[in-house]
């Protein structure tokens, strides 16, 4: 019952003034976001501190910070806000051409260059009133991919990663080596003892992110001379031309960037695991139709990927 009667005595614009009052951290702000005026938004920010018991903002010097509180209920607002968004568009017969969304994926820089034109192709061909975002993946979205799937519609990254989330297998792409073109010490092909000796351009070069073929680098014994720590793989190719370094990266961003940055591409000289990418989506998502649709239009617009070595 106590629910009940909060739920009763709920006014939902006040969210929407909550995630932007936590995010601007600044009354003024705030209300130009939002098209109102200072007092309204100030009004607003007394019903929610009265709700909450919790001044959410308090002073320090000359701005605002989040109070502990505040803290835990911002990285709530979000997610809240996208939940009450699919209520309401819930309709009894789904139809794409009359959507009207914006869906979030959470993708590599890889992913977005090869994948993303064709998903965003389909989109603008059979739904055109939905906005797509794409975020970059960053470690911390993916070693908490659960937390990162509450604000975002999907996370497309290799399998490796993600665990206990439901997935769509999307297609497989093969891991290459890139040298300079015109490389003083390497030939048409790269030895493992290369490998050990070269500077490197890697990826992230953590503990919990890195490249899988990096990794079975490792396992073999080699460990790589990082010499350039980048946050993208399409960053490599213009990092590698014209030094002695070495990358790896996936063949058909390699195809891709080699004619406009003049690296060439090798085989690695080991036997290295795939890349493997996957569509990972948060269960909560399992019975709206909105978001079924979207899956089924990015396995779909994978097709070609699938059907042609990289």
């Amino acid at each position: 019952m106590a629910i009940d009667r909060l739920m009763a005595n709920l006014d939902l614009n006040l969210l929407i003034t909550l995630d932007t009052l936590l995010r601007e951290r600044n009354v003024t702000r705030t209300a130009d976001h939002l098209g109102v005026s200072q007092p309204a938004v100030s009004g607003a920010l007394a019903r929610l501190r009265r709700h909450f018991d919790d001044p959410l903002l308090t002073r320090v010097g000359n701005r605002y910070e989040l109070t502990a509180l505040a803290a835990r209920v911002a990285a709530l607002t979000g997610p809240a806000i996208a939940g009450v968004r699919r209520v309401f568009e819930t309709t009894a017969e789904f139809d794409p051409s009359r959507l009207d969304r914006e869906f979030t994926l959470v993708i590599s820089d890889y992913a977005a260059t090869v994948l993303a034109p064709l998903v965003a192709r389909e989109i603008g061909r059979l739904a055109p009133g939905v906005r797509l975002r794409l975020e970059q993946t960053t470690p911390y979205a993916v070693d908490h991919a659960a937390d990162t799937l509450r604000a975002a519609d999907g996370l497309i990254i290799p399998h490796g990663f993600v665990t206990d989330l439901p997935y769509l297998d999307l297609f497989e792409d093969r891991w290459v080596c890139i040298v300079s073109h015109d490389h003083p010490s390497v030939g048409d092909t790269l030895t493992l003892d290369q490998l050990g000796t070269l500077p490197w351009v890697a990826i992230f070069d953590r503990p919990t992110a890195f490249a899988p073929a990096a990794r079975q680098l490792r396992m073999l014994g080699i460990e790589a001379r990082v010499d350039v720590v980048v946050d993208g793989f399409a960053q490599m190719p213009f990092l590698v031309a014209g030094t002695r370094r070495v990358a790896l990266i996936q063949e058909r961003l390699a195809r891709q960037l080699a004619p406009v940055t003049g690296v060439r591409i090798l085989d690695c000289p080991f036997d290295v695991v795939p890349v493997a990418e996957a569509f990972w989506w948060n269960p909560m998502y399992r019975n709206d139709p909105a978001h079924a649709w979207l899956r089924t239009l990015i396995v779909a617009a994978a097709a070609p990927l699938r059907h042609q070595s990289g």
